[in-house]
């Protein structure tokens, strides 16, 4: 037995305690100092908290860990403020790693609407200044659109009567020539000109990512990297990582396959394998993309974006498509999670969910994915039908900047609406993303409690009226993540008979002052009794 002690742990809105008893992977008991030793008996082993807050292990909903780990192997375009500045970042990457650039390059991050000057989406001509000689694709941060070399066009045999996979776009200039810009399904088309990494990389780098996850202070994490697009993940790498002992969270699996008998084959093989049966590596729900993102405008709107009165964006899977993997996952008793972000495809794909719930409730946990741009009807139909959310209030970040831009006030003013959907009852977990997003939870709950950007703007908040309180958004991060994954009996509390995962705080999380939880740091990682991660 362990006891964990001078800490301040969180047990539920209004309820700390001073010490927390562990028995193997699970808590026995909570209270006081003595109480846990009289509990013990002779010399347990014992932690000291130092007097820190203590929560329950944060449980990212959603992000893409292959990326992430794919991210240390790439040009880092993050910080890159023009197209000039993505080529010297790219130019310079070749330079010092011309042995991984010889087979091309492949990253993402830049943003166009972060560009000084000049705020466009770059093209197969900036590119090239690059290099012609080596096939470049260049995602946005968003991973819904990329730029290419005419190097890939070659390679792809792309010209102008080319036809794009369904759900995806190729760009074209004025000559009506491809541009070397893809959006949605033509993204990962485009991309499998170049090689993926070797298996022997993919276990070294995931390794390395689920380190980088245990040191934000995050215990598990729910991740889409099998069959998604744009993503590098594979379900053999993932399962030996926990074969071989070397994982040092808990991960469930969000995959995404585009046909049932694809999904039926991994079912009857990959999910039936004993590494599955604990509480460690788990199968979790299908993940489908419905649509695109706010910031490339391929999110799929009701009405044309005000700033684009063209377009309505992308819809990446046809509701006919949609519906018959759905039911194809229902009828193995199967989650579905679904990308949404534009008031369309969250209306067309909550419509769908009811079908299939026909009348009864949402048992099977359906949900939707980021779940931004809605009005107060489709808020309330979400709740009423008790159809999941997996949001992302970090992404607020930026898109506080954009989205009244692209909808205008009075939808933007109803949607990211957090607050409200909690408080019709909805079930609302959060996530990052990642790599859209870091990973790190704490810029995430600050966005959540203040709905500022990381500058402190506005400074009474975006829509305020949308600010979560501070136990809300933990318990969001924690037991409403656990529910997303049919966990919330024995995960997401700090309670006798739940897995003794937690996450130890460089600051008072409660006391502090709002502005002060985006530096917050993990101080101590504990995953099944067990540190796996310790600052300093």
């Amino acid at each position: 037995m362990k006891i964990f002690e001078n800490g301040k742990f969180y047990l539920e809105k209004g309820r700390f305690c001073e010490a927390v008893l562990t028995d193997g992977e699970t808590i026995r008991a909570v209270g006081g100092r003595d109480e846990m030793h009289a509990l013990a008996g002779l010399a347990p082993a014992v932690v000291d908290c130092c007097g820190r807050t203590v929560l329950p292990g944060l449980n990212d909903s959603h992000m893409h860990l292959s990326c992430i780990a794919a991210a240390n192997a790439q040009a880092d375009l993050s910080g890159c403020r023009s197209i000039g500045q993505i080529v010297d970042t790219c130019r310079a990457f070749i330079a010092s790693r011309p042995e991984s650039a010889a087979r091309g390059i492949r990253s993402m991050g830049w943003n166009q609407d972060l560009f000084e000057g000049e705020k466009r989406i770059p093209n197969r001509l900036d590119l090239d200044r690059i290099s012609t000689e080596i096939p470049i694709v260049l995602e946005r941060v968003c991973g819904h659109i990329c730029a290419t070399n005419t190097k890939v066009l070659e390679l792809m045999g792309i010209d102008a009567g080319a036809t794009p996979p369904e759900g995806g776009t190729i760009g074209t200039d004025s000559e009506g020539k491809p541009n070397g810009v893809f959006t949605e399904n033509a993204v990962a088309w485009v991309e499998q000109v170049i090689p993926d990494f070797t298996f022997e990389e993919k276990v070294r780098m995931f390794a390395d990512a689920l380190d980088t996850c245990a040191a934000c202070g995050l215990t598990s994490i729910q991740s889409n990297d099998v069959g998604a697009p744009n993503v590098y993940g594979d379900s053999d790498s993932i399962r030996t990582l926990f074969e071989t002992g070397r994982a040092t969270i808990r991960y469930r699996h969000q995959i995404t396959f585009d046909d049932p008998e694809a999904l039926n084959r991994f079912c009857d093989t990959e999910a039936r394998r004993d590494i599955y049966k604990g509480n460690r590596l788990t199968i979790g729900p299908l993940k489908l993309f419905k649509d695109g993102s706010l910031g490339a405008r391929t999110a799929l709107m009701r009405r044309p974006y005000a700033d684009d009165p063209c377009n309505c964006g992308v819809e990446a899977l046809s509701d006919e498509k949609q519906e018959g993997l759905c039911r194809a996952a229902a009828a193995r008793g199967m989650q579905v999670i679904t990308h949404v972000i534009g008031d369309a495809a969250v209306e067309k794909t909550v419509g769908i969910y009811e079908r299939m719930m026909n009348g009864g409730p949402n048992t099977l946990r359906h949900a939707l994915v980021h779940c931004q741009i809605t009005d107060r009807p489709l808020l309330e139909r979400i709740a009423r039908l008790g159809v999941l959310a997996m949001v992302q209030p970090i992404f607020l970040d930026y898109d506080m900047h954009v989205v009244e831009s692209r909808c205008g006030r009075e939808l933007a003013s109803t949607s990211y609406a957090f607050e409200t959907l909690r408080r019709l009852g909805g079930h609302v977990s959060y996530g990052t993303d990642a790599p859209v997003e870091s990973c790190n939870p704490f810029p995430n709950l600050y966005s959540a409690v203040t709905r500022k950007d990381k500058d402190g703007y506005p400074k009474d908040g975006f829509f305020p009226q949308e600010c979560v309180g501070i136990c809300d958004a933990v318990d969001a991060y924690t037991l409403e993540s656990a529910y997303a994954e049919f966990a919330e009996g024995f995960k997401g509390r700090i309670r006798p008979g739940y897995l003794a995962d937690f996450t130890v705080l460089s600051d008072d999380i409660f006391t502090i002052e709002p502005d002060g939880i985006r530096d917050i740091a993990a101080e101590m990682t504990v995953v099944g009794g067990e540190i796996v991660y310790r600052r300093g």
